[in-house]
């Protein structure tokens, strides 16, 4: 059976994962406040913590587990993504306006490609590096807009762009995991980073949010931070680690509209600019087309699955027939050549010249 091309659902969960980002930075924003960096990222985590519990119950069954080995990966990634770079991300928003630091984001997708390519040797083709190459250009363009805004505001973008690379190293560091339980992952890395950022908020003596102020940023990582992440996890299974941080890159697009919405200052001629930049990096790897004959080298592993889908084609024992839905157990690829459009997932980390 011909495997079916992954990359157009990829590219949807990736969009799905980037609206439900971008659109709770103004929400942030307003409901940070006087807040404490490292409680607005404990408060936003603890959201994504609650809602990944409530899929995790419903999604146990087909899924692979995390196991004990992957509890140093779901640490350091943890630590990265759900306590530096929050911290720097309210630091920053605080001290730029939310339609500037929704378009600083961008600089996310640069970072995870150069990661991604370097760690794992995803592929990235000619028109995905162009894509990327008008991405960081629009980054570049908000920076030197907001040169004239004085130190304040230089500062609070720096803030965002070290936010921005700490989130890629998150990405990167959780490709590994994206083959297992996604709601378990994001429990795991949301009640860790909440844990560590509550505690150094304490000792930093920070202020705490009031009670609606704190809801919101509840509301705001449930939906931002725990379903997003969710969603960015079932993307990286699809179409892997770079392309979906390109795709996501439409996410400060949405939080800057979302912006504009509730009553930020009318785009300066450097954010149309940049906005365009982005607009039009984001539709050049859109339209990649990846199809060539490649090899697959035998290959054991877990993960869900189904069998139409081209590359599961194994026996099972008694009770399970090929032809179920979606599941999750060990089982073995053995070498195969084969032609079909694909993207660098779990079965295509093929090199290539």
């Amino acid at each position: 059976m011909r495997a079916q091309n992954p990359i157009p659902a990829g590219i949807w969960v990736a969009i799905l994962a980037a609206v439900t980002f971008g659109a709770t930075t103004p929400f942030i924003k307003r409901a940070a406040g006087h807040t404490g960096a490292f409680f607005t990222a404990a408060f936003l985590y603890a959201g994504a913590a609650a809602a990944s519990a409530v899929f995790s119950l419903r999604s146990a069954e087909h899924e692979a587990p995390v196991r004990r080995r992957h509890v140093p990966r779901l640490v350091a990634v943890a630590l990265v993504g759900a306590v530096f770079a929050p911290a720097c991300f309210a630091w920053g928003l605080a001290r730029t306006s939310a339609t500037e630091a929704s378009l600083l984001l961008n600089f996310e997708a640069p970072f995870t490609v150069a990661c991604a390519a370097l760690l794992y040797r995803e592929h990235v083709d000619r028109k995905v590096a162009a894509g990327i190459a008008c991405i960081t250009l629009g980054g570049v363009v908000l920076v030197l807009g907001g040169g004239s805004a004085g130190a304040v505001s230089i500062a609070g973008t720096l803030a965002i762009v070290a936010a921005t690379l700490g989130w890629a190293l998150d990405n990167t560091l959780t490709r590994p995991l994206a083959d297992l339980n996604p709601s378990t992952v994001v429990l795991g890395k949301a009640l860790v980073g909440a844990t560590l950022s509550l505690v150094v908020g304490a000792v930093a003596m920070e202020s705490l949010p009031s009670g609606p102020s704190g809801l919101v940023l509840l509301a705001c990582g449930a939906a931002g931070y725990g379903l997003s992440l969710r969603l960015y996890l079932l993307a990286q299974r699809r179409i892997g680690a770079a392309r979906t941080a390109s795709i996501f890159a439409g996410a400060p697009l949405v939080g800057a509209l979302s912006s504009w919405a509730f009553g930020e200052p009318a785009p300066t001629a450097f954010t149309l600019a940049a906005a365009a930049l982005f607009l039009i990096g984001a539709r050049l790897h859109i339209g990649e087309d990846h199809d060539h004959e490649h090899t697959h080298a035998a290959l054991e592993h877990e993960h869900a699955h189904s069998h139409d889908d081209g590359h599961h084609d194994h026996l099972h024992a008694e009770g399970l027939s090929p032809g179920a839905g979606e599941h999750s157990h060990a089982h073995r690829h053995d070498e195969t050549t084969h032609a079909h459009p694909h993207a660098p997932d779990a079965h295509h980390r093929h090199v290539h010249r």
